[in-house]
């Protein structure tokens, strides 16, 4: 059962700040900033939303088709999706473009500053969803503005159900738009801040979107996440992780748990808790893509926390 992530592939360039964003912010000058991190770690990883979501649900056993643009540096990501046997068969190169890079600051806190270029990204709009073929279900993620725009329609036309998710990319839409993208979409995921831009800009409470889609889930980091659907609000546990190291990713991780719950029929309880669990087991781990938990070990942590197995 496959699923169509259409979303970025980045390289990220991942520093920690020991220090706290807030205490280097002076309040009655932010208009003025001129502010410099020391940042003494500095890594380069795998990184993009398409490129996370695809590598946790590849984990799950699931089948993830990425759609996505990539440039002239792109021959380690390609070598990498290869080796994973993640298909690029949607994946774009375009030769006169980088591929897009993220560069993200962390704070003593868990906070993150970051500064993205999207490079081949801004040319996601040459992709079709209608080229990846058959596919149950498909997200679309933060991605070129215009892509972000046609892969909704597209999913919409060719009756493909389809997850918004539109992240980072959030504050590139108005109102009217995002509104639209609510009417076409089957399910919308947000985190908490999302969720309340989403809910400004379009004038939209969570109940009356939750009445548009088949669902609105709303992610809030070690508070949970809570799930609308069908005039219901369930509330998702978050997952205790072994420890807490890197949040980068962890809402792809998320994500992917949604996908892989709603391709096999779980209840919404199951598929809310099992993308609480994936969000944990990455933060835990430094970058989008470095956690390698087989299937057997997911399975038992998802029995040890909640007392059932998922499948």
């Amino acid at each position: 059962m496959t699923s169509l992530i259409c979303g970025s592939l980045a390289f990220d360039s991942i520093m920690q700040f020991g220090g706290r964003f807030s205490e280097a912010l002076l309040a009655d000058q932010l208009h003025k900033i001129n502010v410099s991190f020391l940042v003494p770690a500095l890594r380069r990883e795998f990184g993009g939303c398409a490129g996370n979501i695809a590598y946790n649900l590849k984990l799950l056993g699931g089948d993830p088709l990425i759609m996505a643009t990539v440039g002239q540096d792109s021959a380690p990501y390609i070598e990498r999706l290869d080796r994973l046997q993640i298909s690029r068969r949607c994946v774009r190169v375009v030769d006169d473009a980088y591929t897009a890079q993220a560069f993200i600051t962390t704070d003593a806190d868990n906070n993150q500053i970051t500064a993205f270029h999207p490079g081949a990204m801004s040319m996601s709009h040459r992709n079709r969803v209608a080229d990846a073929g058959q596919v149950k279900i498909a997200i679309v993620a933060p991605d070129g503005r215009d892509g972000m725009l046609e892969h909704a329609r597209d999913c919409a036309e060719l009756k493909i159900p389809f997850i918004f998710d539109p992240g980072q990319g959030l504050p590139m839409f108005n109102g009217a738009e995002l509104e639209r993208f609510i009417e076409l979409a089957t399910y919308v995921a947000v985190n908490d801040y999302e969720a309340e831009l989403l809910t400004e800009r379009t004038g939209l409470s969570f109940e009356r979107i939750a009445e548009r889609v088949s669902a609105l889930i709303v992610t809030r980091g070690e508070q949970g996440a809570d799930i609308f659907t069908g005039g219901k609000h369930i509330e998702i546990p978050c997952v205790t992780a072994e420890s807490v190291i890197d949040p980068t990713g962890c809402g792809d991780a998320f994500r992917a748990g949604l996908l892989y719950g709603l391709t096999h029929g779980m209840d919404w309880e199951t598929t809310g808790r099992l993308a609480s669990l994936m969000g944990a087991i990455k933060i835990a781990h430094q970058g989008g893509q470095n956690h390698a938990p087989t299937r057997a070990d997911i399975d038992a942590q998802f029995e040890r926390a909640f007392g059932y197995r998922f499948q």
